[in-house]
């Protein structure tokens, strides 16, 4: 679906707030979708997101359209969001694209490239340098269409039961790492893992993942990883930005009326913003507790750093290779993310920096 016939068919996002008039909205159907996340109810960040997106939905069509909200596992475990969506089983998903990598290593594109870009980077090359197009161009051989509806900002490297000195410390690692990075993380020798949240922390308190990774401070904290690994590692090379979708069932949503359509992709919007926000709010006061309650902040490594990003690299070339649709997505994102760096480096990273060195003289 192109960009233009996107916007067209379903209404700019500014414009959606004008169907939520009650006028129109009391002349629309009614109707009651099911979402099911990928999310235990504990993230009231993530699984949050959802509710704020149902809860916009309802306002904007003044609660012609409700989308009931299910946890994982409450329909479908939470790294089947994707097949479920695609059946026609709900109308609609939530869900980290990257998951789904094992069908099509290009997914991972919809969640984080590991190397690849921060938040307001991801918002830019999908929304005006063809990355929402090549997204569902993908998703569209599943029967669905995907809108971005919550980022994480940045994330962290994750906790580990011994610290890290160097590359050699990594090997033979059980780790819990989330998408396409437990590839690189196994070429330089760890032995990746993929559980869905609320798995994670029996698995690391049993002794059958020696580290794990999730998202960041206020996270991690809810679910516990401080409390049997202390070192904390930083950064989440594999995540410069976390973002997930909302997957829609294509033969669904060509059924909603084009107000509903427009409701979706604004309210996707809002939430995509709530999301990111609250972390951004809630990960420094997190952070400091963890601190305080004995967790240990490391950075990972020069030569841990160096080696990944080699890995990375010559997976990318060999996937460039044989897989059409990969390429198609790192031609169109690497000399984006090259043009954005060289602006960034000027402007923010100027900024940032020099506001880092005086933090603590204000």
């Amino acid at each position: 679906m192109k960009r233009r016939e996107f916007l067209t068919a379903a209404g700019l996002g500014v414009a959606a707030s004008a169907v939520a008039a009650p006028a129109v909205a009391q002349s629309m159907p009614e109707i009651k979708w099911r979402l099911t996340a990928s999310w235990p109810k504990s993230l009231d960040t993530l699984y949050g997101g959802c509710e704020f997106f149902s809860k916009r939905i309802a306002e904007i069509t003044d609660n012609k359209f409700q989308i009931q909200v299910f946890a994982s596992g409450e329909i479908v475990p939470g790294l089947q969001v994707l097949d479920a969506v695609q059946s026609g089983t709900v109308e609609m998903g939530n869900t980290a694209l990257y998951y789904y990598w094992g069908k099509d290593p290009a997914f991972t594109y919809g969640t984080a490239l590991p190397f690849g870009v921060n938040a307001r980077q991801i918002n830019a090359w999908q929304r005006f340098a063809g990355g929402n197009e090549l997204m569902n161009e993908l998703l569209e051989k599943y029967n669905c269409l995907g809108i971005p509806a919550a980022n994480t900002g940045a994330q962290m490297g994750g906790w580990f039961r011994k610290e890290i000195n160097s590359l050699s410390d990594m090997s033979g690692l059980k780790m819990r790492v989330g998408g396409f990075a437990g590839t690189i993380l196994q070429k330089v020798g760890l032995v990746p893992q993929q559980l869905a949240a609320g798995d994670i922390y029996p698995a690391l308190e049993k002794g059958t993942l020696d580290a794990a990774e999730w998202v960041g401070p206020y996270d991690d904290e809810k679910l516990g990883f401080y409390k049997v690994a202390k070192y904390y590692y930083y950064p989440g090379w594999w995540e410069g930005c976390g973002q997930s979708h909302n997957i829609i069932n294509l033969a669904k949503w060509r059924e909603l009326p084009k107000a509903y359509q427009a409701a979706i992709i604004a309210a996707s919007g809002d939430a995509w913003n709530e999301v990111l926000g609250r972390y951004d709010y809630a990960n420094p006061p997190a952070l400091k507790r963890l601190l305080s309650g004995g967790a240990q902040l490391r950075a990972f490594p020069q030569d841990v750093m160096e080696a990944c990003y080699k890995a990375a690299n010559e997976i990318y070339a060999d996937l460039s290779k044989t897989n059409p649709m990969f390429k198609k997505m790192y031609d169109s994102l690497v000399p984006f993310r090259g043009d954005s760096y060289l602006w960034m480096q000027v402007a923010e990273g100027g900024f940032d920096n020099f506001m880092i060195r005086m933090r603590t003289r204000a």
